[in-house]
């Protein structure tokens, strides 16, 4: 992974993407970015912010968009994803303001997508480590990404991990054997909440 982040860069990252989410919801403008952005930050790069609600029985998904190609500076793209990860995700209804003292936000910095190259369809799970890889699945006009994060938390095989990206694209489970379907993988620095507006730590998957 050739992109780092330091652990104050990655807070203001996290800091920044719920500011953005609470000027959009209060006044419905879309915050610039700071002055103080450090420079780095200002790199094109793919990120996603997720946001996950605390309810009865532990924390559930309430949002999840970003870029996975680096088209627009980081610090850009963590505003634009914070936002349309609280009222933009189809699986969810926008995200209500009194709703965020009980979210917490995660912001994933992407690496460049990694096409993964095999002669025989079935070898791919050789080539996905989980809790270190991401995926895109691609077939025709469909299109899936699952962050590294995901197969950890749902306690999945590289092959789950697969079957899986392949359903976020609206294929078939088993799509990923077929020779047209391309796969990528990616890794991620990712820093989040410990709890709602709390304390910010960079996560480890392993």
């Amino acid at each position: 992974m050739s992109f780092t982040l330091e652990d104050e860069e990655g807070i203001f990252l996290v800091k920044l993407a719920r500011k953005a989410i609470i000027e959009y919801l209060k006044t419905g403008k879309k915050l610039k970015p700071p002055e103080e952005t450090p420079e780095k930050l200002r790199v094109k790069c793919g990120v996603f912010v997720t946001l996950n609600k605390f309810e009865k029985g532990g924390k559930n998904l309430r949002g999840c968009i970003g870029y996975p190609e680096p088209i627009l500076p980081l610090v850009e793209a963590t505003i634009d994803s914070a936002i349309n990860a609280a009222v933009e995700d189809p699986r969810f209804p926008p995200v209500r303001l009194g709703e965020m003292d009980r979210i917490v936000v995660e912001v994933s910095v992407l690496t460049p997508l990694q096409p993964i190259n095999v002669e025989n369809p079935k070898d791919y799970p050789k080539h996905v480590k989980v809790g270190v890889d991401g995926l895109v699945v691609e077939l025709g006009w469909n299109k899936g990404l699952l962050l590294p994060q995901v197969p950890v938390e749902w306690g999945w095989n590289s092959e789950e991990f697969l079957s899986n990206c392949c359903m976020k694209a609206g294929l078939p489970p088993d799509c990923w054997l077929l020779p047209k379907t391309k796969i990528y993988k990616f890794q991620a620095i990712i820093f989040e909440e410990e709890e709602p507006n709390g304390e910010i730590k960079r996560r480890s998957l392993t």
